[in-house]
């Protein structure tokens, strides 16, 4: 089965410091360079998405042309591998995804970067209808605190409960370790 990473907006905004920091995105930024390793060591597809907003007045984090707009150096893509841009939080809508993805006959996707509910969610749930094997790596994910009706939901809440439902009918969820270390395809 011909597999294919897929780097959904490790973006600078989303670092400390950034306009939409999440917490914990260092480390999850720091598992996804792993994974881009082993892709790279073992000749697989690459593939960055990364979400951009036209600049307007009140425009938030992701301004095209703007550092916060830019791909974070620790998985920096190389000459050859393909980023998407994107402007909604599926990966699929209105991207040639899909496309570049039928053109290499890949028939699973390893899936991570940011955030947890919102691309990452909306990415799998779109890959897997669309016949995808999905795989989503944990903890190479990110997300923030997020507040609904005034109740204040953690983050760390937020990522498990993402994902816990992925793992029901949409992808396996998979740690860095477990993905890099064990025959999990049994």
């Amino acid at each position: 089965m011909k597999s294919a990473l897929i780097l959904i907006d490790i973006q600078k905004d989303y670092f400390p410091n950034g306009y939409l920091e999440l917490l914990g995105m260092d480390l999850a930024a720091q598992n996804a360079s792993h994974l881009l390793k082993y892709f790279r060591d073992n000749q697989l597809p690459v593939f960055y998405t990364q979400h951009l907003i036209k600049a307007e007045p009140g425009a938030s984090p992701f301004v095209e042309g703007t550092t916060g707009a830019e791909i974070h150096e620790i998985v920096k893509p190389l000459e050859g591998e393909l980023v998407i841009p994107k402007h909604y939080p599926n990966s699929f809508r209105e991207t040639n995804l899909l496309h570049e993805l039928k053109k290499i006959e890949v028939e699973e996707l390893v899936i991570c970067g940011a955030m947890t509910p919102m691309c990452i969610d909306s990415t799998t749930r779109a890959a897997a209808d669309l016949g995808f094997k999905c795989v989503v790596i944990h903890d190479a994910c990110a997300t923030r605190d997020i507040v609904f009706r005034n109740h204040l939901i953690p983050a760390k809440d937020v990522h498990c409960a993402i994902l816990s439902a992925l793992e029901v009918a949409y992808a396996q969820v998979l740690s860095v370790q477990e993905f890099l270390t064990k025959d999990w395809r049994m």
